[in-house]
């Protein structure tokens, strides 16, 4: 949740950040793909222009309107509370390509379905990121996807009836979030928690939780101070610190030999049964998507175990019909490690996907080779390379709209080869 408001707080209040967006309650269109100039938000998608909604529910709901789109194109808009649950999914695979509205709630709205309203989603926070993919199909695409994205539309319920606005809720002093680093060991973390979970109405299944947690200064709109802490009581924190940390390692690990995998650090409060560890894991790529949505097989270490490097030269072997299974479409992206953000290349390309597949070389058996290595593989073999870093780095496929194969696991997905 610290993280989480540490992005939003970039995007939506510090107008300052390179990476500002602009105000609330309101779409902000990135219309191009990610770079590695892009450094906020840990393992950007490079695929699908992003569009951003910071919604302030407090005053009143929100009503999302979009345009007809190509039945062709993906796109989705994914909707994240304060908690980070991926609460809603509108879009091609939830609600269709179809023009419509949609109304956004917030916890203690009440009242009946208005008129023009094609669905109503209910957030149980009061503060929520809506994040809208809109898929390229190649560079000269993006003035298509700019139409796209022009015609997403936000407004408040009482601006799309025609009716007087409620009183605006009142200014919210925003609290300055700490960095990813400062989060590994500053007890400024639980003010910061206790900032974000003023917006955050108590989930039946936390209750005595935050009943635990009250005692010790952490609640909604609670002040925290360190200082004040007896020497036992602040050892006690940092050593706890310390212990979660080692959690979070083992955790890692445990995503870098696929036994945890992304689909289960994403979903609804329902579907992730209060697990807090894969929730922190999720902060290797914040804001991800829900396994219905998106999946996301990770490529942290070689067929024989060992990290990514790219002191070595590797390849991805797809046999003849066993390509990623995708309603949408799929890709491959690099990231350099530790920083979990996409490289820079002589080719500037970060990614290889599906719509890239007539410029592919195919194997004389009908399969795929991607080369993945820091030099290129020669000018023949050129257009299956994907650039790697001099360092350290993981790979990330994306599946969107994943098919059947990919959700019930017949599909596997081929692990990197070391050349030797």
């Amino acid at each position: 949740m610290v993280d989480s408001y540490r992005i939003q707080y970039g995007y939506f209040v510090d107008k300052t950040d390179p990476e500002y967006k602009g105000a609330w309650n309101a779409t902000h269109n990135t219309p191009r793909v990610y770079t590695p100039a892009d450094k906020a938000v840990q393992t950007p998608n490079s695929d699908t222009p992003y569009s951003f909604l910071g919604a302030d529910l407090r005053a009143e709901p929100l009503v999302l309107t979009v345009p007809e789109l190509p039945k062709d194109r993906y796109f989705s808009i994914q909707f994240i509370d304060a908690y980070t649950f991926n609460f809603a999914y509108a879009g091609s695979r939830t609600t269709g390509n179809e023009a419509g509205s949609i109304m956004l709630a917030g916890p203690n709205w009440k009242g009946d379905k208005p008129q023009g309203i094609k669905k109503v989603i209910q957030s149980e926070t009061e503060i929520n990121v809506l994040i809208y993919r809109t898929q390229l199909f190649d560079p000269s695409d993006i003035d298509n996807v700019k139409k796209i994205q022009a015609g997403y539309k936000v407004e408040p319920l009482s601006s799309f009836l025609g009716t007087a606005a409620p009183t605006p809720a009142p200014t919210v002093d925003f609290i300055k979030p700490i960095s990813q680093e400062e989060q590994k060991s500053s007890l400024e973390v639980f003010n910061i928690l206790n900032f974000v979970l003023q917006f955050c109405p108590t989930d039946p299944s936390e209750k005595e939780l935050m009943e635990r947690f009250a005692k010790v200064g952490i609640g909604a709109g609670k002040t925290f101070d360190p200082t004040k802490l007896s020497p036992e009581m602040k050892k006690a924190f940092e050593e706890g610190i310390g212990d979660a940390w080692k959690e979070f390692a083992g955790g890692a690990k445990l995503m870098a030999e696929g036994k945890i995998t992304s689909g289960d650090a994403f979903g609804t409060r329902a579907s992730m049964k209060n697990n807090y560890l894969y929730r922190w894991l999720a902060t290797i790529g914040i804001w991800g998507n829900s396994k219905q949505e998106a999946m996301y097989p990770i490529y942290f270490n070689d067929a024989s175990g060992q990290k990514l490097n790219g002191a070595n030269r590797y390849t991805l072997h797809f046999p003849k019909g066993k390509l990623p299974p995708a309603n949408a479409f799929w890709s491959l992206t690099m990231y350099q490690l530790p920083e979990s953000l996409l490289v820079a290349n002589p080719i500037d390309r970060y990614l290889i996907n599906s719509p890239m597949l007539p410029e592919l070389k195919m194997d004389s058996d009908g399969g795929l080779t991607l080369y993945i290595q820091h030099e290129s593989p020669g000018k023949d073999m050129e257009s299956n390379w994907l650039p790697a870093p001099k360092g350290p780095f993981s790979s990330y496929l994306r599946i969107y709209w994943p098919a059947e194969a990919a959700l019930d696991g017949s599909w596997k997905a081929p692990q990197l080869e070391k050349v030797k």
